[in-house]
């Protein structure tokens, strides 16, 4: 059996404070106090590969301020590399206000976008970051500014030359694009890009224009994807690619749902790094992953 790879899995972008208001609001019910929680998504998803047993680094960076070394500790006391994270003087570490509604689905906003500024900054270590990880995850927040989509273009160009998986996770946060086309353009180019794609229902819709799962996973496969996973945000997850399966989790207490899909693809990343990226087995990763998104939902933060 061929050894499983060392090297970690390198995460590509942000790491920002999550300022949570910790109860659900009423329909026009001004929010109170928040807070303070680690987030951003692809930190999220590279905690979640250190806590399912992976190895994990974040490649991008944060603020030269108080709320960027807090973040780099956390990441460094949950096992996540911060080699190639860097800190940029002058820039503030973005915050997020994250409020829940009655029906408990948070709504964001943003404080700060430095999210350009700190991914250029990995300028001089992106080649290396890239050169010595055995995939890649993306995500599409770094798509929304001109500086953070060249840099992310350029780090799929650097997997491809490798010859390493590139997973993505579309993350779409509808407030940070200026409408769903251009959302849709840039999610197709990563998909086209992608060896896996994680997406929700929702996203998979706003891809694909097509509401079930399974076909819009299809879909997605015709785009160049080796396995697209779809979860319906009932816990049920369907497969297409390289295997068609369907895994239905046992319910798990819910606090609140976020960081529940980063911890899932957190999950599923170790689980097929550990499988030696055999795409074809990801049935038996699915508990896993699962797993790791409940793990996440009984709290209000996304850790």
């Amino acid at each position: 059996m061929k050894p499983v790879d060392a090297r970690p899995i390198a995460c590509l972008g942000e790491a920002l404070v999550d300022l949570v208001c910790e109860r659900n609001l009423a329909p026009g019910e001004a929010p109170d106090a928040f807070v303070p929680w680690p987030g951003g998504a692809l930190a999220n998803v590279a905690v979640a590969i250190s806590r399912s047993g992976g190895t994990a680094a974040l490649v991008g960076g944060v603020g030269g301020d108080r709320w960027g070394r807090w973040l780099a500790a956390g990441l460094e006391k949950a096992g996540v590399s911060t080699e190639w994270l860097a800190f940029l003087d002058g820039a503030d570490t973005p915050v997020a206000l994250i409020e829940f509604g009655s029906d408990n689905e948070p709504s964001f906003q943003v404080y700060g976008e430095h999210i350009g500024p700190t991914m250029a900054a990995t300028s001089g270590f992106l080649d290396r970051a890239v050169a010595c990880s055995q995939a890649l995850i993306v995500g599409s927040n770094t798509m929304v500014g001109e500086t953070e989509r060249e840099v992310t273009r350029r780090a799929l160009d650097l997997a491809s030359a490798a010859g390493i998986p590139v997973l993505l996770d579309p993350n779409h946060r509808p407030n940070r694009w200026a409408g769903d086309d251009l959302a849709r353009e840039f999610c197709h180019e990563l998909s086209e890009a992608a060896t896996v794609v994680k997406l929700n229902r929702g996203e998979a819709e706003l891809i694909t224009g097509i509401g079930d799962p399974l076909e819009a996973a299809r879909d997605l496969v015709d785009l160049g994807p080796e396995l697209v996973l779809v979860t319906d945000g009932e816990g049920a997850v369907v497969t297409a690619g390289a295997v068609e399966a369907v895994h239905q989790p046992e319910p798990a207490p819910t606090v609140s749902p976020l960081g529940a899909g980063d911890a899932f693809m957190g999950g599923l990343a170790a689980g097929l790094a550990r499988l030696n990226w055999d795409l074809a087995r990801v049935g038996e990763v699915l508990p896993v992953a699962a797993a790791a998104a409940a793990s996440v939902c009984g709290s209000w933060g996304a850790r």
